[in-house]
């Protein structure tokens, strides 16, 4: 076996071998496999599937529309919920939302398709540039929202089909959060993101400001000042240290900047990478992380996770997917201390763990995998810079059923919110429902006095 250049290193493959490792994990699709695809739905009344979704899409109708020949009319049954329908398509975990609860899994263990139906409806409506929506007539009213994720894009096209005036602020440049910075690049290709981004804003009435960070450029008094509403749909800016001997030496890398830096690139052959390397973590950027590292060409990727299979938080098809690609998953082994040999990463010592009373502990056994690149995928922090007064729980912002926080005037939603599960589809869900409540309140404010007699 020819042996791989050591170090850290661009250009390990072919252009071919970029090409075919980085294209479309589940293309879209065609006509007759949608049609065939749609036929298996049972059309359930009461269906679970729609249970199962965060946005509540009716999934039978959508279903239903496609296999009678009217995918445009799917995508409007879809984006009447789920205005990121086609992203979440792309990379929802549907194997443990609704595909999970579809009926067909009793029978045959099989659901339907509904993540790669949802995905056909949605791009046929993107490509044939149908806008479902107007906007309402101008309320005069206007919101910032902090944050063009997600819970941001969700919440200002929803007001801005109010009819509300919408100001975005964020810290990219780019906008699309999560979706444009922390997605394996695999799953959503030919920049959809930005087109995504293109569709959502085409609705009109709503500016992004790029390059303005909360706490920096602005605090959330100054967006009171300003504005008749703020939401707040911050993603989780901060990665979780290691605090252990070697983590700052070259080589060790937070591997959502490595995830960011992939998707960016136009190149992938300009993206450096080691031959041996280790990812922490058992989430789905350590997943993300990992695979992609085996795509650009690593020889050895290992993930280390510090519980066991059942407690990861990546999900079954996810932790599939990266063995398929051939990485190895180790489980009950926490980080120990970083090795180095000329100032650079040469391998990682480790501990065994157990569960020893209800508690994660160290066995003290000992072993040390040999790595020039570490990863960090242990969990993100938020950043509260500039929020003053605002109440939180658990590192993260509280709020009601509604998005309300305890200031008036601001809701929030997504990542930063306590309670939330960090997913896609939630942070959308997050986005709209806190939208209707805004323009609940910016109503009901403006509605004249009811004289009594």
């Amino acid at each position: 076996m020819e042996r791989l250049e050591t170090g850290i290193h661009a250009g390990r493959l072919s252009p071919a071998e970029y090409e075919a490792n980085f294209s479309d994990l589940h293309p879209r699709l065609d006509n007759h496999e949608a049609l065939v695809a749609a036929d298996r739905c049972y059309f359930c009344y009461d269906a679970p599937c729609m249970t199962a979704c965060p946005t509540s899409i009716d999934i039978p109708l959508f279903i239903r529309q496609i296999s009678t020949g009217n995918p445009i009319g799917s995508a409007k049954t879809i984006f009447d919920q789920n205005i990121l329908g086609g992203m979440c398509a792309r990379v929802c975990p549907t194997e443990e939302l609704c595909e999970q609860a579809c009926v067909r899994n009793t029978a045959e263990e099989r659901p339907v398709e509904i993540g790669r139906l949802q995905r056909y409806a949605t791009d046929a409506a993107m490509q044939a540039g149908r806008q479902f929506y107007a906007r309402a007539e101008p309320s005069r009213k206007t919101i910032a929202v902090v944050g063009a994720g997600p819970a941001g894009l969700a919440a200002a096209h929803r007001l801005a089909v109010n009819g509300h005036s919408v100001t975005i602020y964020d810290a990219r440049e780019k906008s699309g959060g999560l979706n444009e910075y922390g997605i394996a690049t695999y799953k959503t290709v030919d920049d959809f993101a930005q087109k995504e981004v293109d569709y959502v804003l085409s609705i009109g009435g709503i500016e992004v400001r790029h390059g303005q960070l909360l706490g920096r450029d602005f605090s959330l008094s100054d967006l009171q000042a300003q504005y008749d509403g703020v939401f707040l749909g911050i993603g989780l800016a901060g990665v979780n240290a290691l605090r252990i001997e070697g983590e700052n030496l070259t080589g060790v890398d937070d591997a959502v900047d490595f995830i960011a830096a992939l998707r960016q690139a136009e190149d992938k052959s300009e993206i450096a990478v080691g031959r041996r390397v280790v990812v922490l973590g058992g989430g789905m950027t350590a997943i993300d992380a990992a695979v992609q590292a085996k795509l650009l060409g690593a020889e050895e990727v290992t993930i280390c996770y510090r519980r066991g299979k059942e407690h990861m938080n990546a999900s079954e098809f996810e932790q599939d997917l990266a063995s398929s690609k051939g990485v190895i998953i180790r489980h009950w082994l926490a980080p120990k201390s970083i090795l180095s040999q000329d100032g650079k990463v040469a391998a990682i010592e480790v501990e065994y763990t157990k569960i020893l009373d209800g508690r994660l502990v160290g066995t003290g056994e000992t072993g040390v995998i040999a790595a020039d690149q570490i990863f960090k995928a242990i969990g993100q922090s938020f950043d509260a810079s500039g929020l003053g007064s605002l109440r939180m729980e658990s590192g993260r912002i509280a709020v009601d059923g509604e998005g309300h926080t305890s200031l008036d005037g601001v809701w929030a939603g997504g990542d930063c919110v306590f309670g939330g599960d960090d997913l896609t589809v939630s942070a959308v869900a997050h986005g709209r429902d806190a939208a209707e409540s805004i323009h609940r309140a910016l109503t009901a404010a403006a509605a004249p006095a009811v004289a009594v007699a």
